[in-house]
């Protein structure tokens, strides 16, 4: 598994590089300084694993997360306790204290051979195994996209709705929708974007549109114009 660790202390990096070399499982495949380097360094080098600090100059960690488009996983390694609430809040993989005990890191790393496998390589879009990071306010969450059940427009904001979870993000639909894979989500009308497998019932509507009952009891609405290839990606 490739790992990134980004921090703004060498000291801290170097101390980390180190205790890793006792897991064989783990490649450090590059280090950042702070979150400008390493959004560059997970453009260029797609780790799997970020051992990543909160405070750094700059954007802090969680910044870094909500501008990634598609998160990897995380373990938290700081010297400040007082986030460790947020960070389980966001399903971090782990979270460390500094200094690190090794036996306390060996846990951690022990945790990445209980995960999914996934499947590497780029993509045009992203898939509904992929997680993705959203922060509205303090609160943050890494979510699989399979749990989204709608996307809804407001105003230049996107709310996502996942289990009894609406934050708000500020993000375009229509640029959100390009990211998408289209097989899984589905552009019901201007201002609403469903996930498919989340469809429970569908219903004639005014004018050849149709009523999509989610299996949540959400309705909504599919434009007329969007009605025939909902059809046919439904198999109706």
């Amino acid at each position: 598994m490739k790992a990134l660790i980004i921090d703004d202390e060498r000291l801290a990096r170097n101390e980390l590089t180190r205790l890793l070399q006792e897991h064989p499982g783990i490649e450090v495949v590059g280090e950042a300084a702070n979150a400008d380097e390493a959004e560059k360094q997970i453009a260029e080098l797609h780790p799997d694993l970020l051992f990543l600090d909160i405070n750094m100059p700059g954007r802090d960690g969680f910044q870094l997360l909500e501008a990634l488009e598609l998160a990897p996983h995380v373990i938290f390694v700081t010297a400040y306790d007082e986030h460790a609430v947020q960070a389980f809040e966001v399903n971090a993989l782990d979270y460390l204290l500094k200094p690190i005990d090794p036996e306390r890191l060996g846990m951690a790393v022990d945790k990445l051979s209980r995960l999914p496998k996934e499947v590497k390589g780029t993509r045009d879009s992203l898939m509904a195994e992929d997680r993705i990071f959203i922060k509205d306010g303090e609160k943050c969450w890494f979510v699989a996209l399979k749990d989204v059940r709608l996307f809804e427009s407001e105003g230049n904001y996107v709310r996502v709705r996942f289990g009894d979870s609406k934050p708000l993000v500020l993000r375009s639909l229509n640029n959100l929708e390009k990211k998408l894979d289209p097989h899984v989500f589905f552009r019901a009308n201007r201002k609403q974007i469903i996930n498919l497998a989340w469809v429970g019932k569908i219903e004639p509507w005014f004018s050849g549109g149709l009523n999509c009952m989610l299996s949540t009891g959400e309705t909504i609405e599919v434009s007329r114009r969007q009605a025939l290839r909902f059809k046919e990606l439904m198999s109706l």
